[in-house]
């Protein structure tokens, strides 16, 4: 079914942008002024502490399509694309990174997808990863292998950027969670998808924000938010465990029966170092699970809102 964009959004979440935030927009909107479509470019700065939010007060005189929307700290990137979700106001919503890694150009083809084929999810999926360095990468596809495994999803190559019809954007929008996956949420909630692949351009300015830290809690948070198999996990190595303790505990009485008994001070000493490990692994993903429940009964809000160029804001 064919579709009118009577308004196109494009959501960009901002961090430590300000040294190349013009020049992106400025190529971002030539791209759109293309396609003959009313556009309006949402940013939200999360919690910035450069100059990236003065830059976007500048860039509002020369930008008419510009509306920026500052968080009061940094809620993280999640938190950002779900305020920029909220703010939008198109009934076709593209999500994209700030630093033209992800193409502009695409936007067009994007757009034709949903207005003239009527699939309401464009997911750009990327066919190289660009300069990722060789740890990264390794580390990226170990991540998406787990991740297909544990949550039988795959989203090997998945990236944010995405095209979302406007009753997608609301049925997000509307998710109780307070903990919020974009790319993996997208996956899960289903509606017609296609899949458009795309090469990572350079990167515009800065380096990425992105440690191995914030990845390694970022993987751990998704992983828990779409799959229970971790806690089955600790249940399997748990009676595996008992197994293994039953069959020690018989050669022990049989070897005691037989009076063939040794000192088993060494094997003791490995029992307890074994057990202790088993246990404390199994601990820490339930703590894992417990810390998930522990946020979402808070629930506080997923981010604040600071300031906006927006008078009624």
């Amino acid at each position: 079914m064919a579709r009118t964009a009577q308004l196109l959004s494009v959501v960009i979440p901002v961090y430590g942008e300000g040294a190349h935030i013009g020049r992106s927009l400025e190529t971002i909107r030539a791209k759109l002024l293309a396609l003959s479509t009313p556009f309006e470019m949402v940013l939200v700065d999360d919690g910035s502490k450069d100059d990236t939010w003065a830059r976007l007060e500048e860039l509002k005189a020369s930008l008419p399509e510009l509306r920026a929307f500052s968080l009061s700290r940094n809620f993280g990137k999640e938190a950002a694309i779900f305020a920029g979700l909220q703010k939008s106001r198109g009934d076709a919503v593209v999500v994209m990174d700030s630093d033209l890694q992800h193409p502009p150009a695409l936007i067009g083809e994007m757009v034709a997808l949903w207005r003239d084929q009527g699939y309401d999810v464009v997911n750009a999926v990327k066919r190289r990863r660009g300069d990722e360095g060789t740890v990264r990468g390794l580390l990226s596809r170990l991540y998406y292998r787990l991740f297909a495994a544990l949550a039988g999803t795959r989203m090997e190559g998945a990236a944010d950027f995405k095209l979302i019809d406007r009753s997608v954007v609301k049925a997000y929008c509307d998710l109780p969670e307070r903990n919020l996956f974009f790319r993996g949420l997208m996956s899960w909630m289903g509606y017609r998808q296609i899949d458009l692949p795309f090469a990572v351009e350079a990167r515009t300015g800065g380096g990425t924000k992105w440690s191995l830290r914030k990845l390694a809690a970022l993987a751990l948070n998704s992983i828990s938010a779409f799959s229970t198999v971790p806690l089955q996990f600790v249940t399997t190595i748990g009676g595996l465990f008992l197994i293994f303790a039953l069959g020690l505990a018989a050669q022990t009485i049989y070897l005691k029966v037989m009076g063939r008994a040794e000192e088993g001070f060494p094997t003791v000493i490995l029992l307890l170092l074994l057990s202790s490990s088993v246990l404390m692994i199994a601990l820490g993903i339930i703590g894992q699970y417990l810390a998930r429940i522990y946020d979402e009964v808070k629930r506080r809000p997923r981010y604040l809102m600071h300031r906006s160029t927006e008078s009624d804001s």
